[in-house]
This record gives structure tokens, C-alpha cells and sequence, in this order.
């Protein structure tokens, strides 16, 4: 058992390749906090999380500050022990989405250095239940995009081998349908068709809109009402044949019994980056495989397909390439699924040159 000797942070503020638009909001950046974690034998473990553009120096704050000195000592193997230590020293500020994206870059740290010592892969090391999961892209089904580029994007990702493709929805309710008609007559009935609000609607509304997407078969409809109305959730579940998504925006996993339990979806799309870290992501999946549910997570495709390889319950995985920039090798895809790496740890191949040359001014850190 080795003790961490030293904590190293920095922000990569990455923008978007392609314009990126829904219901609510534009997607302007990537603030992408990024740890490295040294033990006394040498080993270094790698993690990192996100923010949408907004936050990034408060997380990088609050790890420099409070949660990364902690580390400082600790025996780097005991993983759960440590998460559940810094969610106490935080605990005036959980549930919150400022800590738990500052825990997540510090435990996916831990869990890669794990890994590495152990010599196994993530989707190993954290269960080992599949080796290869379906794609979907959300990449070309913007809010902004017209009718024809969604079709497209959809007619091109089809051939490609993907198995389906997000849209997003939140124009008056005939131009979504027209939208999602015109896709769905272009790639068939073998092709699955999402859709996400973005918490766009409220309750009447989200029940009316399902009611015009049902013959559509969609596959699921995505974060239809603010994340923490569960109540809502619950109304509209019982309301429509859809399978409804739900978890980007959930930082606690004690939010997602809360669902679980009242029968509030169907569809779980916990994120590493915004629920902790990988060891409540791990609990959020198990517990929803009791439930008989799903898990298709939210981004991060290049860690959660190790996730999602790693748990029987796992679905799909969202294509959205974020980290080309920063990587010397991207997530590999085979026939439309993605395949998790081989390599110990977390299976991201890290170009520390790039991520030196595009750290946000000031934004590093070292504890020791």
C-alpha cells in the first residue's frame, strides 16, 4: 500500500468542434480540470472531469484548496474510503455540482492509478461484463440544425454502423414532429431515434408533447422537465408508452433512487463527470440494474465506455468526440459499437504536450 506523495491539477478550456444547441442553452466550452496523482512507489494515476463553460475556476479552487491537500498521506488504494471522506469535508457544500465535479476528477485519478498497479483495464477492474457496447450520435442532431442536415447526419451515421442518433427537441411541437418524421422515414424502422429536451417543459407540457412523439417510436424522451422534479417526472412516466431519460443533471446518487424507486423513468444516464466519480457512477448502475433499468450515461464517451463494459446493464454509449485535442488516441469503434482499451486504467491515451499548450493561463497546480 503506497501513500499519494503529491497532486497535480490543470484546466483545458476546449471548444467545441461543431456548434452545439438545444432547447435551453449553447454549448460554448469545455472546461476540462484535469489530475494527476503520484504514490510513493511511482505509479501516477490520470482523471479529469468537466464543466459546459461556466464553474471551471471554482472547481479547480475548491481541489487546490480543500479536497487535493486531503489527499496528501492517504493510502492511494483505498478509493471508496477516500470518496467518502472528501463527500464529509465537503459536506456545506453537496450536493452541489462544484464538489462533485472536483471529486470526480480526483477519484477517476484514483481508480486509474488502481488500475494501472493492478495492471487491468477499467471495464475489468470495475466488473468486466461486456467487451463492446452500442454507439448512438448526438452530434448532428442539434436544435439549430434544419430538417435536411438532420437527415443527413442520421442517413450518414446509419451507414456508418451507428446504431441510432439523438435529436433535440423544443420548437413548437408540429416543427418537432416533422423533424423527427423526416428522419425516421429516412433511416427506417432499424434505427433508433432519441430525442432530449434539455429540461425544456413543464409538466402539461411534457405530457402533450409525448402524447405527439408516441407514434413516432422514439426510443426514449431525454430530460423532459427540471431535473429535480421528480414528482413531474413521475406524472409524465405514468402518462406515455416513452421511455423517459434521466441524469445528466443529477449530482448525488441518492438522487437517482429517488427516481428508481417512484417509478420516474426508465431510462438512467448517470455521468461520471457530474455524479462524483466512477465509484458512484458504479453505485448508480447497480443500483439501477435492481430496478430492472437501463444505463445509457450522459458524454464522456472515452471514460464511460469502459463503464459501460464494465456493468451488465449498460446499453449505449453516447458519441460525442470531445477529447481528440488532448489525446493521441481516440475510443476505438468497430461496427458501430465502442470497444473499451486493453491497456491499465482508464484507456485514454493523454497527449501531455497538448494539454500543456492549451492550459487555461494560471490554472496550474501542485500539492505535495
Amino acid at each position: 500500500m503506497a501513500k499519494i506523495t503529491r497532486v497535480e491539477a490543470v484546466m483545458v478550456d476546449l471548444v467545441p468542434q461543431v456548434r452545439r444547441v438545444d432547447a435551453i442553452q449553447s454549448f460554448v466550452s469545455q472546461e476540462t480540470p484535469i489530475i494527476r496523482i503520484y504514490d510513493a512507489d511511482g505509479a501516477i494515476g490520470t482523471g479529469y472531469s468537466y464543466t459546459i463553460g461556466t464553474g471551471g475556476p471554482s472547481v479547480m479552487a475548491l481541489i487546490a484548496h480543500t479536497l487535493g491537500p486531503a489527499l496528501i498521506g492517504r493510502d492511494a488504494a483505498m478509493v471508496e474510503q477516500i470518496w467518502r471522506d472528501l463527500l464529509f469535508l465537503t459536506h456545506a457544500t453537496t450536493v452541489g455540482a462544484i464538489t462533485a465535479i472536483a471529486m470526480a476528477a480526483i477519484d477517476t485519478a484514483l481508480w486509474d492509478l488502481r488500475c494501472r498497479k493492478a495492471g487491468l483495464p477499467l471495464h475489468v477492474m470495475a466488473g468486466g461484463a461486456q467487451d463492446r457496447v452500442r454507439l448512438y450520435t448526438t452530434e448532428g442532431g442539434w436544435l439549430h440544425l434544419d430538417k435536411a442536415a438532420l437527415v443527413e447526419d442520421a442517413i450518414r451515421q446509419k451507414a456508418a454502423g451507428f446504431g441510432g442518433a439523438k435529436l433535440k427537441v423544443g420548437r413548437p411541437v408540429h416543427e418537432d414532429v416533422a423533424r423527427i418524421t423526416a428522419v425516421r422515414d429516412a433511416v427506417g424502422p432499424d434505427f433508433e431515434i432519441f430525442t432530449d429536451a434539455n429540461q425544456a417543459f413543464a409538466v402539461d407540457e411534457a405530457i402533450r408533447r409525448a402524447r405527439h412523439y408516441e407514434p413516432l417510436d422514439i426510443g426514449w424522451l431525454e430530460e423532459p422537465l427540471p431535473a429535480d422534479d421528480v414528482d413531474g417526472h413521475q406524472r409524465l412516466s405514468r402518462s406515455t408508452s416513452l421511455p423517459i431519460a434521466v441524469g445528466e443533471s443529477l449530482y448525488s446518487h441518492l438522487h437517482f433512487r429517488d427516481y428508481l424507486q417512484r417509478g420516474a423513468c426508465s431510462v438512467v444516464q448517470v455521468d461520471v463527470g457530474r455524479i462524483g466519480g466512477i465509484t458512484p457512477w458504479l453505485k448508480v448502475a447497480h443500483l439501477a440494474e435492481c430496478f430492472n433499468v437501463a444505463v445509457c450515461p450522459h458524454f464522456l464517451m472515452e471514460i464511460h465506455v469502459a463503464l459501460c463494459a464494465a456493468v451488465p446493464n449498460a446499453r449505449w454509449v453516447e458519441y460525442i468526440p470531445q477529447l481528440d485535442r488532448l489525446t493521441t488516441q481516440g475510443m476505438m469503434i468497430e461496427d458501430g459499437y465502442a470497444i473499451p482499451s486493453t491497456e491499465p486504467g482508464l484507456g485514454i491515451a493523454w497527449d501531455w504536450a497538448a494539454i500543456d499548450a492549451l492550459a487555461a493561463p494560471g490554472s496550474h497546480v501542485t500539492l505535495s
